[in-house]
């Protein structure tokens, strides 16, 4: 197993940070606010689904 350097290490890492296109002010906005987005609706609907199996086991086991 070659030993590395780790200054050559840093080097690569620093020489593919380089490549990497990073998304504008604006793109992560939105991408964060679409995200936002799809938790408040898949809450509701988890709480929907769970609402309604209470519901039906609730009519099921007579409680």
């Amino acid at each position: 197993m070659a030993k590395s350097n780790p200054f050559q290490f840093l080097q690569e890492v620093r020489s593919e940070a380089s490549k990497v296109t990073w998304p504008s002010r604006r793109e992560t906005l939105i991408t964060t606010g679409l995200v936002l987005a799809m938790v408040v609706v898949s809450s509701l609907f988890f709480l929907f689904t769970d609402t309604v199996i209470r519901w039906v086991l609730g009519l099921i086991l007579g409680a």
